[in-house]
């Protein structure tokens, strides 16, 4: 394109273009478009009328320009308004809308501000209604939230007000297209060969795990791989509110809640499905999340035969993880006293799996801990691997190893009986040091 033409398109941008596209817009949204046609039939009718549409205009915009024009219109017709290309670039992983003028994504684990814009409030809340409404959900002054997720599997947040103060909010976590296996995350520096060999060990012997972390540290990610370890013979039950688990055994069933309908009524939550899986003869049960009074039906599960279950929760360390497991259940509104809550916890998990998004964007397993007894009234816990950070590089970048501390877990005999003898040097024991030893000693 010659300097003219940029000139021009400067000239245009900083004028009209905003009034062209509303124009073209509502001359499209007069007419009725695409009933009873196939997405791709629809796109091609809605651009031949938004073809004719503008050679009726008169206008004789440059090529590069025009086809933007069609492209924000398609997008706001038929896709996701303005956010519609940063949910189809492939290296965006988060959207979040905080307002019309406040558009920020994650990428490459950095959240970023972006030059995109929405025209007002009403703009926003026009795309909101436009992602939840074809999913039987709804949003409004009486329904202000809503949790929804697309059909690629991205997972939707909106709020609006009056519980948004300072107008409508989107948050969109994008589905990731490739699945993540345990060499991806090796390569990542995310964990180590050795932590994959022990947590493989744990998933074959039916150890229960709970993996622990803040928004965003990759807890969906680490249960999608340690879920990709079970045994093919095991029978699955998966229970989700937005299914995000990619699971490839075929002896499972995939079961996701469900919000009331406009008159209140067909609500299922977590905690039906988790009771009622209990009667799907399940050899594994595994919660995308528990969030509430699920919690206690989980550890019940858990304790009464169902060894071998996963599930996620938001915390930042393990002690904070059993805490925070404890006041869930607590939630419950079962009458159940403190003490006998953490029995039931220290009987039930076995391994917690500490996740966590790194100040310099990474995701890292920073622990992997022994849910080891009681001690009196607190539950001990034992450190099996640690993450220790000993520096930064100029750019930023964290500088840490991802070791064991030298302690094997007391759930060893179990591993042993599911056929895994662990090497010493996988917890971080030294041979050579050993066998140096025996002989001194003799």
């Amino acid at each position: 394109m010659n300097s003219l033409d940029q000139s021009k398109n400067r000239t245009i941008r900083n004028t009209d273009i905003e009034k062209i596209k509303s124009y073209l817009v509502k001359s499209l949204t007069t007419e009725s478009v695409g009933l009873g046609l196939t997405e791709e039939e629809r796109r091609e009718e809605i651009l031949q009328r938004l073809d004719d549409i503008y050679s009726k205009t008169g206008l004789n915009l440059p090529d590069s320009l025009r086809t933007q024009v069609f492209r924000d219109v398609l997008d706001e017709l038929i896709g996701y308004g303005p956010i519609q290309p940063l949910l189809e670039n492939p290296n965006i992983t988060e959207v979040m809308v905080n307002g019309p003028k406040l558009v920020y994504i994650e990428k490459d684990g950095k959240i970023t501000k972006t030059k995109i814009t929405f025209e007002n409030d009403n703009h926003v809340i026009r795309v909101i209604e436009r992602i939840v409404l074809p999913l039987g959900r709804r949003i409004d002054a009486e329904s202000p939230t809503v949790d929804a997720r697309l059909p690629d599997g991205s997972r939707v947040n909106a709020v609006i007000p009056p519980v948004a103060i300072d107008g409508p909010s989107l948050t969109i976590r994008k589905f990731s297209t490739e699945r993540l296996g345990v060499d991806q995350l090796i390569s990542y520096n995310s964990i180590t060969r050795s932590m994959v060999d022990f947590l493989h060990a744990c998933v074959v012997a039916k150890l229960n795990i709970l993996i622990s972390g803040g928004t965003g540290s990759g807890k969906t990610t680490l249960l999608n791989v340690l879920s990709s370890l079970i045994p093919e013979s095991d029978r699955i039950v998966t229970i989700e509110d937005a299914a995000e688990l990619q699971m490839q055994q075929e002896h499972i069933v995939r079961l996701e809640t469900q919000t009331a309908d406009l008159d209140g009524r067909g609500q299922v939550t977590t905690r039906d499905l988790v009771r009622n899986s209990l009667r799907m003869r399940p050899d594994r049960i595994i919660v995308g999340e528990v969030r509430g009074g699920e919690a206690l039906d989980m550890l019940q599960a858990m304790n009464t035969g169902h060894d071998g279950s996963m599930t996620t929760l938001h915390a930042n360390a393990p002690r904070d993880a059993l805490s925070r497991l404890e006041t869930l259940t607590l939630m419950s509104e079962v009458d159940l006293p403190a003490d006998v809550v953490r029995k039931q916890i220290a009987a039930a998990v076995d391994l917690i799996v500490q996740v966590a998004r790194m100040r310099d964007g990474s995701r890292k397993v920073t622990a992997i801990t022994e849910v080891a007894g009681m001690e009196g009234d607190t539950v001990v816990l034992t450190d099996i691997f640690k993450y220790e950070q000993t520096g930064i590089t100029d750019d930023g970048k964290l500088i840490g190893d991802l070791k064991p501390t030298g302690i094997r877990p007391l759930f060893s005999p179990t591993l042993e009986m599911a056929g895994f003898k662990l090497k010493p040097e996988i917890f971080g024991a030294n041979i050579t040091e050993i066998l140096n030893s025996n002989r001194r000693r003799r």
